[in-house]
This record gives structure tokens, C-alpha cells and sequence, in this order.
């Protein structure tokens, strides 16, 4: 399976701020880690995140730096740490030091030329032993430039570490920037029926009627450590759209557990603008081989919508009607509304995202879209051990690539030297 990565383009971040609201300050006692991959020494960013010097990378691997550190404004995106296959194999990996649970995991990768070939490398990237985001030559012009961020949600090995590996193709090396890691409550994002099972991967996040913002690239807080994107490259632009605020008035129902929904996302919006029969669309990227979680969020911040019935519109997801919302009527007015909904079978690499007027316009503050990447199967734990065990003993070179989970993703084969079948829940190793 081939999975592409959704593109958060960088954009200059702004400086200052608080940021106690930030998950990725705790350090290692909450196993949150901030690793400047590349990166020799550790510091303090200007919003009060400790930087990592790299560490917990495989044998193998070779600090880089971009070839234009002034485009870049906070150092760990400057430099990176690359995987030649000469000398790291096909696999290498981080080995995060994560006891069993769910964590919010973000990759800055980035190019521009740091090995002067004018070429952008394809790898692949799995976390928890499953494929999850895909890098294929030639990367988006701006990506290549500038660096993007991807992110996901995954539940950790049984084990005491998890690894996140980078997968080489043909001769290319894997290349990373910086990782970050941090646990997220066990039930965010439907935890209890999908967590143990799922892989949740972000292919679209936004904020309506707002620019990007987020803890470590703006001032503004997100418990949950989420970066939200400015929504313009996501609209349908055949359409008319008209941005709206809270006027400063207090949001209530936000920032709760289990998915700690920032405030700010509810204080801004999007509604139509023209003819009051106009629609919202924005549509989003996918790959049809998958299903997807979206989340829609809602709050009524118009002060002239005092009453259940004065705004009503439909959802339409990929061409069906799902539902009909009555914000007011579910929560009041200025209160947070989530709503979510696994889309399934779909026939097209654009997933429609629609609000279709019944009553007055429709309003939106937000979305998300996350692909549901099923959990791939493991190696036995105690067959994990005992071959990393083995490693250490026989000193395995680095070019053997013995790195990550010794059988899995099954997309990539096992180890060298190493056969694999699976069995009834787990992958077993028959063979040296």
C-alpha cells in the first residue's frame, strides 16, 4: 500500500507567546521527545520548546544541513540527518523510548538540495511497524524548497521502545529533519473503538476562515499540540465564501478532553457569500484505497442566530447526504459542535467535503481528515527481543540494515537473512 503524505507548507512562524498549553514541553519523564534530527547540540526554541540534539537513530545515517539555512526560520527544520543505503541498508529507524499508548507523531522532511544532486529522494516512513507516508521523486516544488510537515496518530509497541523507520528506494537516501512525539489521551479521536487498531493519518486540517496557527509556530495554543492550516487551498474556489468572527465573545465547550479542540478554531469562520443559496465545498486530497475520519467543526458566532431553526444546512460527503445540522439547536449559540464521520468506498482521489443550505447559510469553522490505516501485524514481542539481542552480540554492520520491526511492514521484506510467516495474530520467524 502507498500512502501520500499530506503537505503542510511551511510558513514563517511568529515569535513569542506562551506556551504552557504545550504537550511537547513535559521532556522525557511524559515521554515527549523533540528531536532535531542533524541537529549537535541541545537548545531552547523562542516558544519555550528543549530541542534535542539527534539521538536514537540507527547506525548508518549522516547529518546534513539545507543548502539555504536563511529560508528557515527555527533551526531544527536547518538541519537533517540522511540514510545513504550503502551504508544504513534498506531500513533505518528512530527507537523512541514509548511505553504502551497513543501518541501524536509529526515529521518535518525537507530537501533543498542539502546534498547538491538537485534530485528529491522517494522513501517510505512507518510507525508502529505499518506503513504510513510515502515520499516520491519529484516532491511538490514547495515542498522540496521549503520543507512540510506530516503528522499522525498511533498507538506505541508493546515493547519499551517504538520504532518510526525510513524505508530506501533503489538508491536514494531517506532524508528527516526533525521528530516529535508526544502521548495523546487514549480516547481522542474515537479511541475506544479504533485505537489499538488504527494508524490515524492527517490529509487535511484547517481552520475556516483564519491562517495557520498552532504551538511552535504561532502563539496560539493547542493542547493537543495540532497545527491548523489556513483553509484557502482547500476551498472550491468556483464558489463565494465570506470569513466572520466571534466578535470577542467567550467560546464555551472548547478545549475538552479527550481531543482538547483549541478555542481559537471556534472563534472564526467561514460562511457564503453572494446569493443565500450558495454552498461551502472544499475539497480534499485521498487515496481512494482507504477510509477516512472527517471531523466538522461548528459554532454558532453570529449574535443574530438567537433561536433553533434560524440556520439549518445538510453535509454532503463524497456526493451523499450524511446528515442535517441545527447548530443552535444542538448546543446553543458561541458553544463548540464536533461532528464526525468515517467515509468509506470511495471512487476518487478528492474527497468532497459539502454544506448545502436549507435555512439561511451555512457556517464552518473547521475540518479535519485523517485516513484510517488499518494496524499491519508484528513480529512475536519476545522474537523482537531476542533478534535485536542477537544484533548487539554478532554486532551486526549497519549496512545490514537490521533495523525496526525484523518482519514487518510486509511491504519491505524481512530482514536480511531473515524469514518470516505469519501466524494467527502475529508474525512468527522460522528461519535464520
Amino acid at each position: 500500500m502507498r500512502l501520500l503524505p499530506l503537505f503542510l507548507l511551511l510558513l514563517a512562524a511568529a515569535a513569542g507567546g506562551s506556551a504552557s498549553d504545550d504537550p511537547f514541553l513535559s521532556g522525557a519523564a511524559n515521554h515527549s521527545y523533540n528531536i532535531d534530527c542533524g541537529g549537535a547540540a541541545d537548545f531552547t526554541s523562542t516558544f519555550g520548546r528543549r530541542w534535542l540534539a539527534d539521538q536514537f537513530f540507527s547506525p548508518g545515517g549522516a547529518a546534513g544541513m539545507v543548502a539555504e539555512p536563511h529560508r528557515f526560520p527555527q533551526p531544527q527544520e536547518r538541519t537533517l540527518r540522511f540514510f545513504p543505503p550503502s551504508s544504513a541498508g534498506k531500513s533505518s529507524c528512530y527507537s523512541l523510548p514509548l511505553p504502551p499508548g497513543r501518541y501524536y507523531l509529526r515529521i518535518f522532511s525537507v530537501y533543498d538540495n542539502y546534498d547538491s544532486k538537485a534530485r528529491t529522494p522517494s522513501f517510505d516512513v512507518s510507525a508502529a511497524a505499518t506503513l504510513v507516508l510515502s515520499f516520491r521523486s519529484p516532491w511538490p516544488e514547495p515542498a522540496a524548497r521549503y520543507g512540510a510537515y506530516s503528522d499522525l496518530i498511533f498507538p506505541s509497541a508493546t515493547e519499551p521502545a517504538s520504532d518510526v523507520c525510513f524505508y530506501s528506494l533503489s538508491t536514494d537516501a531517506p532524508v528527516v529533519a526533525s521528530i516529535e512525539v508526544a502521548p495523546v489521551h487514549p480516547l481522542a479521536y474515537d479511541g475506544a473503538t479504533t485505537g489499538a487498531d488504527l494508524v490515524l493519518v492527517n490529509y487535511g486540517r484547517v481552520t475556516c476562515g483564519n491562517s495557520l496557527f498552532g504551538p511552535g509556530f504561532t502563539k496560539d495554543p493547542d493542547a493537543f499540540a495540532r497545527v491548523w492550516q489556513a483553509d484557502v487551498d482547500f476551498r472550491n474556489n468556483d464558489l463565494k465564501y465570506d470569513a466572520i468572527t466571534a466578535g470577542g465573545r467567550k467560546i464555551f465547550g472548547s478545549n475538552q478532553p479527550p481531543n482538547y479542540f483549541p478555542t481559537k478554531l471556534y472563534e472564526s469562520a467561514v460562511t457564503t457569500g453572494g446569493d443565500a443559496s450558495n454552498e461551502i465545498e472544499y475539497l480534499m486530497p485521498v487515496d481512494a484505497r482507504l477510509s477516512y475520519m472527517v471531523w466538522l467543526h461548528f459554532a454558532e458566532i453570529d449574535a443574530g442566530i438567537g433561536a433553533a431553526g434560524q440556520r439549518v444546512f445538510d453535509v454532503m460527503l463524497a456526493g451523499e447526504n450524511v446528515t442535517r445540522i441545527d447548530i443552535f439547536k444542538q448546543v446553543g449559540g458561541f458553544t463548540a459542535f464536533k461532528w464526525t464521520y468515517v467515509v468509506e468506498n470511495l471512487t476518487s482521489s478528492t474527497l468532497s467535503v459539502k454544506l448545502v443550505p436549507v435555512v439561511g447559510r451555512p457556517i464552518l469553522c473547521g475540518l479535519e481528515n485523517y485516513a484510517m490505516v488499518p494496524l499491519e501485524m508484528r513480529t512475536v514481542p519476545s522474537q523482537v527481543a531476542a533478534m535485536k539481542a542477537l544484533k548487539e552480540s554478532l554486532k551486526i554492520p549497519a549496512r545490514m540494515g537490521w533495523n525496526g520491526d525484523p518482519c514487518a511492514p510486509r511491504a519491505w521484506d524481512a530482514w536480511e537473512g531473515v524469514t518470516c510467516h505469519r501466524g494467527d495474530k502475529e508474525l512468527v520467524i522460522t528461519q535464520l
